[in-house]
């Protein structure tokens, strides 16, 4: 199991996003070149994210994207969900049928219940972090690479 690059490259432009908007709109050109994501993709992650309610977009000169709620009130699983990002390590998607739909109706595998406990613990966690969560993050690790130590040895003295 494992998240594809829609849901990283959509977690990833919504971060993004999040961390420009103060200044306005941002352009999905500008997402684009700083995230190295094509602009068609973008487009297409968008025009999910703008049909959950998650972004709003803004017409005309100066255009782009303003989150549509507070970063505080968007989740990870938000982002994940709206994407169409699969969130499920069974090997049935849920439905039972581990063994294939050709296989008699809930013949379900032996490590069926641990698989779909798994998927609440990632849904019940990615629930859990918000994207202000992450952009706060990012604040952190920014400001932490512009604080510079400068060390200096001092020769022993003999």
């Amino acid at each position: 199991m494992r998240l594809t690059t829609k849901g990283r490259f959509a977690v990833t432009a919504m971060i993004d996003l999040a961390l420009r908007q103060d200044n306005g709109p941002v352009t999905l050109a500008g997402i684009s070149q700083r995230q190295e994501i094509s602009l068609s993709y973008l487009e297409q992650l968008f025009g999910k994210l703008r049909r959950h309610e998650i972004v709003e977009s803004v017409r005309g000169p100066g255009g782009g994207y303003n989150l549509a709620r507070k970063a505080e009130d968007v989740t990870v699983a938000d982002i994940i969900i709206a994407v169409d990002e699969p969130l499920d390590a069974t090997q049935c998607g849920g439905k039972q049928n581990c063994h294939g739909a050709d296989q008699k109706a809930g013949t379900q595998c032996m490590t069926h219940d641990l698989w779909s406990t798994l998927n609440e613990k990632m849904v019940e966690y990615l629930d859990s972090v918000s994207l202000k969560d992450l952009v706060d993050q990012q604040k952190q690790k920014s400001s932490e690479e512009k604080t510079v130590v400068v060390m200096h040895r001092h020769p022993a003295v003999a």
